[in-house]
């Protein structure tokens, strides 16, 4: 069967200098920031579906619509001819979803429309109930219901029954029994054989149940895990893909399984598999040992839930985290110079402008690299949602009445302590950066870690810092020597040295070596853009010229299909 996996955009985006539609456009406060880098990623559980229906035989086309506007969408959908069409959907674009359901059904009313992801698997029945565009909703983790869906419509079988479905039928809306989860995540074809993505999954929902959290809704109870060796195979074909050896492993928890997370980094190092890479956990399931190979595997940075600072929100949270806990990573990981990134939450249960002002003192005293605020969005199929429910402050109808982007809203917050909130939010909004190492705390991680290349290359910026460009030249030389992953980052922090040192041939030629090794790296891009500018008009003897000597973890990917939502090829509806 012909297949069509689209990630429809928020609502119907404007056209450049068309006003924007007052019923199904943006929300009217909407601010460019409030989506962020990640919403335009393309879903991985879409890239995962292309893999088993390619596998299984079927004709598969992965569009990234998220940024498109509404014309564009419309001449994509209309070119775009399939039998089955399957919809990603997500509480901030589930307005889009609506949208899109409707210009395919009005374009091609033929065929089988299908809707998955966690908004929809939350709120399935409704969907279903008032979009009748749309066929079915898929459930939670939707592999193996996907590939029976397209196998009983490929030979014409009814479809009321199937397992973790709910689907229209005979003017009905039928519900089949519950799909046990998968037991065995290795017998799933592996997306990175045809796709290129930086982002890489290696386990399955999460062994906390936090109250904000909808992970229980999509993948149900437990926590699961592709195996070391299938997990070491995926980042091979991962790696022989991407332009730049960086990837972020965007499991819920990477190192809920201490153990495997071991067997993980060292089967890394065993490959030479040399790459630098992220992941998401929590501070209580991490300790030194774990931190020093995590490290020497190439982990550059640690993104941490942390949420608040009060033990008592925690609590009322059920995050099963102490602050003590989250200081006491904090520094392991510091001592291993793993950059660390607190993702923050303000409106939780029980949130004051005291409890408010502890979280501030946590950020004080453990100093992370980075640190992200974010207010509390009500999700459907959290425990937050429920709770909200009953107690008659939200309804279901409310995701397909409002025009909000997420449903952000204070749990319980008073009025007074919401404004106080709000005043320093408006203000700090954004990635925030706070702790730098010094010299001597890199040169402290380099004694601990031995000559590992991203230790040198650490120390080289902070020796950069401190203005000793000599010894900052020595050890970025030494980060080259040791084959460092992203050598084209080493070259930029060395034309920097050179242009300190005002030999500018040398700064131009590191800058062209660095281009052709790292191309990507959002860095690199805006100093070859500051050095551009700065040549045009040398001879007129300007500002000095301002380079970006850091070497954060950041990607800047090519906006290319479908993990980014980029042009689409003038034969994208070929098949």
């Amino acid at each position: 069967m012909r297949v069509a996996l689209i990630y429809p955009p928020p609502w119907r985006i404007p056209s450049p200098g068309e006003p924007a539609d007052r019923r199904d456009g943006p929300p009217p406060d909407f601010d460019d920031s409030d989506l962020d880098a990640d919403f335009y990623q393309i879903p991985y559980g879409l890239l995962s579906l292309a893999a088993q229906a390619r596998a299984f035989g079927h004709q598969v086309k992965v569009v990234n619509l998220a940024s498109y506007p509404w014309r564009d969408v419309e001449h994509v959908v209309r070119k775009l001819q399939a039998d089955v069409y399957g919809l990603s959907c997500w509480t901030a674009n589930r307005r889009g979803v609506a949208l899109v359901a409707t210009a395919i059904r009005k374009q091609h009313p033929r065929a089988h429309l299908s809707v998955g992801g966690p908004h929809a698997t939350a709120l399935a029945r409704e969907l279903l109930a008032r979009h009748t565009a749309v066929d079915s909703v898929v459930l939670g983790e939707a592999e193996v219901t996907f590939i029976e869906l397209l196998e009983r419509l490929g030979n014409r079988r009814p479809l009321a029954g199937m397992a973790g479905a709910v689907v229209r039928s005979g003017g009905r809306i039928t519900s089949g029994p519950p799909r046990p989860a998968m037991t065995d995540l290795d017998d799933l074809a592996c997306p990175h054989r045809d796709f290129t993505t930086h982002i890489v999954m290696t386990s399955r929902g999460c062994p906390f149940d936090c109250t904000f959290c909808a992970a229980r809704t999509t993948w149900g109870r437990g926590y699961r895990e592709h195996s070391v060796r299938y997990v070491l195979d995926m980042l091979e074909l991962a790696l022989a893909r991407v332009p730049v050896k960086m990837l972020q492993l965007k499991d819920d928890t990477f190192t809920a399984h201490r153990s495997r997370a071991l067997r993980i980094c060292r089967g890394i190092r065993d490959r030479r598999l040399d790459f630098l890479w992220s992941c998401d956990t929590r501070a209580d399931v991490l300790d030194e040992e774990l931190l020093r190979e995590m490290r020497l595997a190439g982990c550059e940075r640690l993104s941490l839930g942390v949420e608040s600072g009060s033990d008592l929100v925690l609590r009322n949270i059920n995050k099963r985290l102490t602050v003590a806990q989250v200081l006491e990573a904090t520094e392991l990981a510091k001592r291993c110079g793993i950059r660390v990134r607190y993702y923050m939450m303000l409106g939780n249960r029980g949130e004051t402008a005291t409890s408010f002002g502890e979280t501030l003192e946590l950020l004080d005293q453990a100093q992370p690299h980075e640190y992200i605020f974010s207010c509390l969005s009500i999700y459907p199929g959290t425990a937050d949602f429920r709770d909200a429910a009953a107690a008659g402050r939200v309804d279901s109808g409310d995701y397909f009445r409002g025009r909000f982007q997420e449903l952000k809203t204070p749990f319980d917050a008073s009025e007074a302590d919401v404004r106080v909130i709000n005043d320093w939010f408006v203000s700090h909004r954004g990635l925030r950066r706070l702790y730098q190492p010094s010299v001597e705390d890199c040169r402290a991680v380099v004694s601990r870690l031995g000559d590992h290349h991203a230790a040198h290359l650490d120390l080289a910026a902070a020796l950069y810092r401190a203005a000793r460009l000599e010894e900052a030249r020595h050890h970025a030389q030494l980060a080259l020597k040791l084959e460092h992953p992203t050598p084209g980052l080493v070259y930029n922090l060395l034309a920097c040295i050179a242009y300190a040192r005002n030999e500018l041939e040398h700064m131009k030629d590191l800058f062209v070596q660095a281009g052709r090794r790292d191309p990507q790296h959002a860095v690199l891009v805006g100093n070859a853009q500051a050095t551009r500018r700065w040549l045009a008009r040398a001879e007129a003897g300007k500002e000095p010229l301002v380079l970006d000597p850091s070497h954060d973890f950041q990607l800047l990917e090519r906006t290319v299909q479908p993990c980014l939502p980029g042009p689409l090829d003038a034969d994208f509806a070929d098949w």
